[in-house]
């Protein structure tokens, strides 16, 4: 039986970065993109033979911004990724998951059709606020009309499967404001709504302005819209399945929920990450190695020989800059804190099946604590993040590290 496979495609362009944002992004000229997509498909022609040993469940294209690329590059990386599965059942909901992520003014009518005819059927548009003024804050080039008209090409190029991001905890946010946000989404009828509370991260713009917390709601007014956020939604049909994710009945992000189950995963493009086995790569996140390094790639023997496996994996020498073997304490560690932030929880029988010992043996003391603490609750065979747990699941997952 064939291993199963997640794809993550980086993308790390943008109109301009927002005040908020710390992934790897920035803005470029139309030849750096071409250069880039090029390099793009050298790195995945490298892993076509590895992609293809296995079952590809999904694939997503995220960054930046996605939507920047011509419909015709982005063929071309989706065919690249694609080629040689098995066609059938591509874009049918009940097999394949391929999501782009999508920011309003990037796109219009004709390109979201040609996106759907491409193989997408998933789309994740970076809405964050329906109040202008919040949008202008965060550095957002869009409007809230811009992205109401998105969102009507996107269900009219034929997408029935559609998350959108919202941001809580901004600064001088207010409940009413939010609340104006989260409702207003719910009236759209999504099939999937993420919604995470602002991080200050170093190194942006709004770190310089907003670090010492001046301007930004308290800790309990954060809860507090945490705890009103999945009060809401799960009054209107959307179950939070994740510490920030909330779907209509199964309509769970299938690619993200394989981080958190522990699949494998490959990651191609700038700064992209991968684990396959117990390793985790990292792609460099310097554009110039990166376009030079996959220059090289179609020279070395590997790609004469196909890349098969972990091992082989290994023969692309500087391309990745960061490897890390996980031990098997990693491994358990992993599981237990990327698994609690599924509401589901986690399986001890799981946690016997992969490691070969009981989950008490491991972390007993960690978890009578958090039982203690109502932090944790257990029942049969499931151990999950209680309620407060959830509310407080950072100090939680310390004590699995």
């Amino acid at each position: 039986m064939e291993k199963e496979l997640g794809v993550y495609v980086h993308i790390p362009f943008c109109v301009r970065k927002c005040n908020y944002c710390d992934f790897l992004s920035f803005p470029s000229c139309k030849e750096e993109r071409k250069a880039y997509v090029k390099a793009l498909l050298e790195e995945i022609s490298y892993y076509s033979s590895f992609i293809n040993a296995h079952k590809l469940k999904t694939v997503y294209f995220g960054g930046g911004t996605p939507s920047l690329l011509d419909t015709e590059d982005l063929k071309l990386i989706f065919d690249a990724v694609t080629i040689n599965q098995d066609r059938k059942g591509i874009c049918d909901f009940d097999t394949f998951e391929a999501t782009i992520e999508v920011n309003p003014g990037t796109v219009d009518y004709d390109k979201l059709k040609r996106m759907k005819e491409i193989g997408f059927n998933r789309l994740s548009i970076g809405l964050q606020s329906v109040n202008d003024d919040e949008l202008k804050l965060m550095g957002r080039i869009h409007t809230y009309e811009d992205f109401l008209n998105t969102y009507s090409f996107a269900r009219k190029a034929g997408f029935e499967n559609i998350n959108i991001d919202i941001i809580s905890s901004l600064p001088y946010q207010t409940e009413e404001k939010y609340l104006n946000t989260l409702n207003t989404v719910i009236s759209l009828e999504p099939e999937h709504i993420s919604s995470y509370s602002l991080i200050i991260e170093e190194g942006t713009l709004f770190f310089e302005k907003y670090a010492n917390g001046d301007f930004l709601p308290d800790e309990d007014t954060d809860r507090a819209f945490y705890k009103m956020t999945n009060d809401i939604l799960e009054k209107h049909g959307y179950h939070r399945y994740e510490i920030s994710n909330y779907s209509k009945h199964n309509f769970q992000s299938r690619h993200n929920s394989s981080y958190w189950t522990g699949k494998e995963y490959l990651g191609v493009g700038l700064g992209a990450s991968s684990l396959v086995g117990n390793e985790r790569r990292t792609n460099t996140a310097f554009i110039k190695e990166y376009l030079k390094w996959t220059d090289l790639i179609k020279k070395t023997v590997a790609l004469e020989n196909g890349v098969k496996n972990a091992k082989d994996l290994a023969l692309c020498n500087g391309l990745y800059e960061v490897t890390e073997v996980l031990s098997k304490k990693d491994k358990m560690s992993e599981f237990m804190i990327l698994g609690l932030r599924m509401t589901e929880g986690i399986k001890k029988s799981e946690f016997r099946r992969q490691f070969g010992k009981e989950i008490e043996e491991v972390f007993g003391k960690e978890l009578k604590e958090n039982i203690k603490n109502g932090t944790i609750v257990t029942k049969d065979d499931v151990i999950r993040l209680s309620e407060f747990g959830l509310d407080v699941s950072n100090r939680v997952f310390c004590d699995f590290l």
